[in-house]
């Protein structure tokens, strides 16, 4: 054994015989339980960044516990290739999006396995291979046949000049991101899935996805938005129309003084009277440049435009003027809201503006509402007023009452609503994955035929940054014959959202070379549902809302019989490090900084607060240099030793240092008693007395903590705690030439307790104690229970329930010894000096009360 821990000497060497064994292959194995883990698939961006390190640190963790533990382990790795990254690279600098992503994945895997991550490469996959996404095409296709695909006109954030549509995220300020032109709203025809079909059931599940954070769950729940109200029809006055609302607050119908439409709306124009005419055109044109997002925002300024037209009240026969306004949206009810003013914050805002008329229906309990001096909607409940028969009920009473009413009169009717949308998938994008549909002037929409597939992606694509998808432009990929009538078609230029591909790949990993379908049934059946799943938790409404969606879509195209996919998800926190700028040149990396100044111009340098690393504010650690100056271990060690999971880790060079000399200290440790450790045999525990006895003790004790840490409760950091306590305990140990069995088995835990964290210099170790095989094939040690067994216990010791003292008693001793030892401790004495001893209780293993009196 070598004197001196040499990081990159071995981590290469342990890597070199983990791939050259196969050591983390799975096959199905009946004979084994099975377990599935899983951490997020990357985005091939170039690099993997400390976040990355962090979140496959985890799941590897889990992945090697779970594999010692005798389990049969499915842990893969793919990437989530397609994008507009790929397309801005290839923009930006003039090469081809596919050989931009083929070069990073290879960097990135060459990263990922020199940090030691026990990956299955041979189930490797990426969703760009005509491979992966031949088959997402076939589902597509299926789901078509079932109405589960469809097409329709949607309003999209629009640029002008790029002829594209944009993300939310790509609109910065009303503007394009990239050319700073004015983004409109624009109709266009575009593909969606029908993910309201599945509302209830995704949202039913919620309740029993008993291994997901409550916190993930509820935001789910809320995007969903199940409501229960009543859909009300208000007659148009002088017109054969009617506009049709949803309200989950019936309640207030007698309230209502005024409509508010979506200027989306299908009647928005329909209801202009030639002299509002103008004005609605130029309003709808307005609002047609602000996306959703800033439309919902609260301190959005609430606008709107009176069409000239009246509704209706069904209730009170009243004539209420038809607005249409900013914060009405056409995708969530009906693209109409009854406008109650008195008890709708925005409603109240708008009629103050356009000084519209307000009614008070609902007064809170011993005091009463005035319209005209009050200054803020009343949203709370309260009895009813103002409301014909209804006057006097408790609002939540006349909820039911008014519904039943407006349904008996056949004004309106009870249903349900969610706030869940279809979702549209199609992307006006070269980089992704071709819809299988063409046009025919004949034959309308037709599909691809199954036996066409796939469609593939051509490479042969010249990307200028001009305007509009290049795909729309290659003559050879759009024209094509007609599938029905074999008449000139043209091909769909649209490709999919890249959330479709990410949406089942944790299924195509259990078979990612089947080549009879999508998945293998049985394979699936196998492997399925994923045991653990790891990500961020941005994720927690789109990926994992799509996944679940997907599976259940997958369920019902009789593919697999699989309800959901994960059972259990840990959202881990972000990596977090301090931000320093100069005043001059703004964000600095740490190597731009020499004596707390700017290496550029001296100026001092200002110290921010921890964010999360972003190459934006060069507040980034590159994992390589980390790897290469400390070894794979240390990153790794630190990453999981440093927060729990759950929580931020906030980066500290000091701390990395730290976890580097622990594991020089280990190393040292097992070097100095190496020759110890090889020369002694098993632990006969019937003879093992006094300290070793204790430092045994200590082992098992090691043993069951870290055990209990790692399995579902994911306290890494207290589980390498533990195991640096019991180093220390081994190190002050004075007895170890006289108790080599002792020592060996203290010093053959250590290595097998760190190994799922610090793979590497384990395996090392391992073999440096005189092993030939590999640490993977000795399992997770057990604990004995017999050395746990104290022969002495701290008992604490109580006068009138108040603690006075605490004695060591024989773990044997029977109740009067106790009795006797705590009340002739002298802590104990002085209180029940002179005094009567009523009674004494004592709680075995624990605590004696003396009662006195």
């Amino acid at each position: 054994m070598q004197e001196r821990y040499i990081p990159l000497d071995i981590e290469k060497r342990w890597q070199e015989y983990w791939s050259a064994q196969k050591t983390f292959k799975a096959t199905e194995d009946p004979t084994k339980p099975k377990y599935y883990l899983l951490e997020m698939f990357p985005y091939p961006s170039g690099r993997i960044h400390m976040g990355h390190v962090r979140n496959y640190s985890i799941g590897d963790v889990v992945a090697r516990f779970k594999r010692l533990q005798g389990y049969n382990v499915l842990h893969p790795m793919g990437w989530d290739a397609f994008g507009m990254p790929a397309e801005n690279a290839a923009i930006q600098h003039g090469t081809h999006p596919a050989l931009w992503t083929t070069e990073n994945i290879a960097n990135m895997r060459s990263q990922l396995k020199r940090m030691g991550f026990s990956y299955d490469w041979d189930r490797e996959l990426a969703t760009c291979d005509v491979d992966y996404y031949r088959w997402e095409q076939l589902i597509f296709l299926r789901m078509l046949e079932k109405g589960l695909a469809y097409k329709k006109s949607a309003a999209v954030n629009w640029c002008p000049d790029c002829e594209t549509v944009l993300a939310n995220e790509q609109v910065e300020d009303d503007c394009c991101w990239r050319c700073d032109s004015k983004v409109v709203q624009k109709e266009l025809d575009q593909w969606f899935f029908r993910t309201t079909k599945y509302a209830e059931e995704l949202l039913a599940w919620t309740d029993k996805l008993s291994g997901w954070p409550e916190s993930v769950l509820t935001m789910q729940r809320n995007w969903i938005g199940k409501s229960v109200g009543c859909e009300i029809d208000f007659a148009v006055d002088d017109m054969d129309e009617k506009v049709r609302v949803f309200t989950t607050r019936p309640d207030t119908l007698f309230g209502a003084t005024f409509m508010s439409l979506a200027p989306e709306h299908p009647l928005a124009i329909k209801l202009a009277t030639v002299d509002q005419r103008d004005a609605v055109d130029a309003f709808i044109l307005k609002v047609k440049s602000v996306d959703r997002i800033q439309r919902l925002s609260d301190d959005y300024e609430k606008e709107g435009v009176f069409t000239g037209r009246y509704c209706v009240n069904p209730v009170t026969g009243k004539k209420m003027p038809v607005f249409l306004a900013n914060f009405v949206l056409m995708d969530y009810g009906t693209g109409a809201v009854m406008a109650v003013p008195t008890h709708d914050q925005r409603d109240f805002e708008f009629a103050r503006k356009y000084e519209l008329p307000m009614q008070v229906v609902i007064q809170p309990e011993g005091s009463t509402l005035d319209p005209v001096t009050m200054t803020e909607a009343w949203v709370e409940p309260g009895v009813m007023v103002n409301s014909d028969q209804f006057n006097g009920l408790d609002n939540e009473s006349g909820k039911l009452q008014i519904a039943d009413y407006l349904e008996s009169q056949q004004l309106g009717e009870k249903t349900v609503n969610y706030r869940l949308r279809d979702w549209l998938v199609s992307r006006q994008r070269y980089w992704g994955t071709p819809i299988p549909v063409v046009y025919c002037d004949e034959c309308g929409v037709v599909a691809v035929p199954d036996n066409e597939l796939p469609v593939k992606l051509p490479t042969d694509i010249v990307f200028t940054g001009e305007g509009g998808s290049p795909l729309a432009k290659l003559d050879s990929f759009v024209n094509t014959t007609c599938p029905k009538c074999s008449a000139p078609a043209r091909r769909e230029t649209d490709t999919f959202d890249t959330f479709v591909e990410s949406s089942w790949y944790f299924l195509r990993y259990t078979c990612a070379h089947f080549d009879q379908a999508p998945v293998d049934r049985e394979a699936v059946e196998h492997w399925l549902p994923v045991d653990q799943y790891i990500g961020g938790v941005e994720h927690a409404v789109m990926h994992l809302l799509y996944s679940r969606f997907w599976t259940k879509v997958m369920r019902d195209l009789d593919m697999i019989t699989l309800d959901e996919p994960f059972e259990n998800l840990l959202t881990q926190g972000m990596v977090c490090m301090e931000t320093r700028s100069c005043p001059e040149h703004g964000w600095l990396y740490p190597e731009e900084i020499e004596d707390d100044g700017c290496v550029k111009c001296h100026s001092l340098v200002k110290t921010g607060r921890n964010e999360k690393m972003s190459k934006s504010k060069k507040n980034v650690i590159d994992p390589d240099g980390l790897t290469n100056r400390f070894g794979a271990d240390t990153a790794r060690l630190f990453t999981l030793f440093a927060a729990p999971p759950e929580k931020d880790l906030e980066w500290n060079e000091q701390g990395v240092e730290g976890c580097y000399r622990f594991l020089n200290r280990v190393w040292r440790l097992i070097y100095e008693n190496i020759d110890i450790a090889r020369d002694a045999g098993a632990v006969s525990s019937d003879k093992v007395e006094g300290l070793a006895k204790e430092l045994r003790r200590q082992v098992h004790r090691t043993i069951k903590k870290v055990t209990a840490d790692i399995d579902g409760s994911f306290h890494f950091n207290t589980a390498i705690a533990a195991v640096m306590e019991l180093v220390n305990a081994i190190s002050a140990f004075p007895e170890k030439g006289s108790s080599p069995e002792v020592v060996r088995e203290s010093l053959e835990t250590v290595v097998r307790l760190l190994s799922p964290f610090v793979p590497h210099v384990c395996e090392e170790l391992w073999s440096n104690l005189g092993y030939e095989d590999s640490l993977e094939s000795h399992g997770w040690p057990l604990w004995d229970e017999e050395a746990l067994v104290e022969d002495t216990l701290l008992i604490v010791v109580q006068v009138n329930g108040k603690v006075r003292g605490k004695v060591m008693v024989a773990a044997d001793a029977d109740k009067q010894a106790v009795e006797q030892a705590a009340i002739n401790d002298h802590n104990v004495a002085r209180f029940i000096e002179g005094k009567t001893v009523r009674k004494v209780i004592v709680v075995p293993g624990r605590l004696v009360n003396v009662v006195i009196g």
